[in-house]
């Protein structure tokens, strides 16, 4: 590709992506102080009434804890509501350190992220009721699939409550079961709550800035009929959150970039726990800087003597392609691909079939450059023809600068006039270049969506392919790649401009420092092969010309 279209493609491209940060930062802005404790609690549903004492101090009672350790997962409960108040996330490093895990549920007085639940009844536990329990840590023994944790409560009159953790080895997956037995002489009828609570404070290590990677952090709500429907905070702070608030399917989610949590109120494959009655989903600010995410699921009712178990899945780990697509219908959308998902998880697809076979990202990256590049051959081909052609112009086009001189439009006239004489089409190239705009956008947000090149590693200096190259060398190299570009295409006709061309290989360098190194690495590869191609085709349209004067 020349380097004006080349330059007009990666503007046009930062165009995009421009007004689309923007466009995020408006629509999702990021919170990083609580609102205020004015805020009311919106819904009227029994959940809210249930939740609202608990909600309304903004501050979670503390009991005794229970520690769980699994191959994936470290997490701790506290028997005050036997809420989860803590998921670690063993497999993936902190931002700040990647050799410690990261911490995804937490409640360490400066960040607030739980799952709650609690039955609706006259009497029956909540998330504020105390649970006890008979054992204060668990471990995933060797050759052991799943630990079962379990907590009970007394209910009223004879009601006996028990909320049982299932751990299974190799899921982020979480089973949590209610086992209420009815040891009362009347039908018992509840109604079971799922709730994730957390703060509005942007993610550690989330940019906000204009080349930083803005992505949504907030709850999000899939069901069958409205599908994927992300609430921004200030839209709950607002009141004018607009969600499907019943459905018998569906999942309720806090999202942020790399990691979600969720409750599945319908898994793949397995039935719904809504049964024929539908699901409340319940979006909503709470007092304290607080915000829930929630489903009601209605139990069927528990005759005297009887027993109900009723399970829930909840998921807490990374946005991992292949994980996420196994969880629930849409799940895979808490991975945000932006406005060219449709082309982002085609081409991650591509890139992550690669990986199988190679082992690394930083090498599927250039492998995928190289098979994009050859799709797009024959489009670059044509591109590389006309510039061939119109670089053979330059000389011509210097001697009717000369001759009109100031005279712009007799100049442009006499270029336009050998354009139409000589067949040559300046604009031919533009289609190729129009035609890989979404690719470039698609292959951009695949990239920063991926949490499976979070601190992984290309060779070398590249430790983290989806952090900026810490020694700018990706950066350096694209700018010397553009600038070669630049050499082989024909000097523009006006001055100004081709002074322009000059100085915006380092232009665009310098925005690239702050790009991940995948998404530069990409452009790198992507430049030395259409420097080779373009050299390829203007010595092949030269040769062919001086055969033909010859023959």
């Amino acid at each position: 590709m020349d380097t004006k279209r080349l330059i007009l493609f990666i503007a046009v491209s930062f165009g995009i992506l421009f007004f689309w940060q923007k466009w995020m930062e408006k629509r999702y802005p990021q919170l990083n102080t609580p609102p205020a404790a004015s805020a009311p609690a919106t819904a009227t549903s029994p959940a809210a009434a249930a939740a609202a004492a608990q909600a309304e101090t903004g501050k979670l009672a503390n009991g005794a804890r229970v520690t769980v350790k699994t191959d994936l997962l470290t997490a701790e409960i506290d028997t005050n509501g036997a809420d989860l108040r803590q998921v670690v996330l063993n497999k993936y490093g902190a931002i700040d350190d990647p050799a410690k895990p990261f911490v995804l549920l937490e409640e360490n007085g400066a960040h607030t992220y739980v799952a709650q639940t609690g039955l609706i009844g006259d009497g029956l536990p909540t998330h504020k009721s105390v649970f006890t329990t008979t054992q204060a840590s668990y471990a995933l023994a060797e050759g052991q699939d799943k630990i079962d944790v379990r907590l009970d409560a007394a209910g009223p009159n004879g009601v006996k409550v028990a909320k049982i953790y299932t751990f299974k080895r190799g899921s982020y997956v979480v089973d949590v079961r209610y086992e209420i037995a009815n040891g009362g002489s009347k039908p018992l009828a509840a109604q079971a709550y799922y709730r994730l609570l957390r703060d509005g404070k942007a993610p550690e290590g989330t940019s906000t800035g204009m080349f930083g990677t803005h992505t949504f952090t907030g709850p999000a709500v899939y069901t069958d009929a409205g599908k994927f429907q992300k609430v921004d905070f200030a839209k709950l702070d607002k009141n004018e959150a607009e969600y499907q608030k019943s459905a018998k399917d569906g999942w309720v989610a806090m999202v942020q970039h790399y990691f979600t949590s969720a409750w599945i109120a319908s898994p793949k494959d397995k039935p719904s726990i809504c049964g024929d009655t539908a699901c409340s989903y319940e979006l909503k600010a709470v007092p304290g800087g607080l915000y829930s995410a929630g489903v009601v699921a209605t139990l069927p009712q528990i005759a005297p003597g009887a027993t109900l178990n009723k399970t829930v899945e909840l998921f807490v780990g990374p946005q991992e392609t292949r994980v996420l697509d196994q969880i629930a219908p849409g799940f895979d959308l808490v991975k945000d691909y932006g406005i060219f998902t449709i082309f982002a998880k085609p081409l991650f697809w591509v890139l992550d079939q690669i990986h199988k076979v190679v082992g690394n990202w930083g090498w599927a990256i250039i492998l995928l450059t190289i098979l994009i590049k050859a799709l797009f051959y024959p489009l670059a081909a044509t591109s590389y023809r006309s510039m061939a052609r119109m670089r053979k112009l330059a000389p011509r086009m210097e001697q009717l600068k000369e001759r009109h001189g100031d005279d712009k439009m007799k100049f442009q006239q006499a270029v336009m006039e050998m354009y139409k004489t000589e067949k040559v089409n300046p604009l031919g190239g533009c289609l190729p270049m129009l035609v890989q705009i979404p690719v470039f956008i698609a292959l951009y947000w695949a990239l920063i969506a991926a949490v499976e090149l979070r601190q992984a590693p290309w060779a070398l200096w590249i430790h983290d392919l989806s952090a900026k190259d810490p020694y700018f060398v990706l950066p350096v190299l694209m700018a010397v790649t553009m600038f070669i570009q630049q050499q082989l295409s024909p000097p523009p006709p006006d001055p100004m401009q081709a002074k322009m061309m000059k100085i915006m290989p380092l232009v665009f360098s310098v925005f690239f420092l702050f790009f991940p190194a995948g998404l530069v690495l990409y452009y790198v590869v992507n430049n030395v092969l259409s420097i080779a191609q373009q050299w390829y085709i203007t010595r092949k349209v030269e040769n062919e010309e001086k055969h033909a004067k010859n023959s």
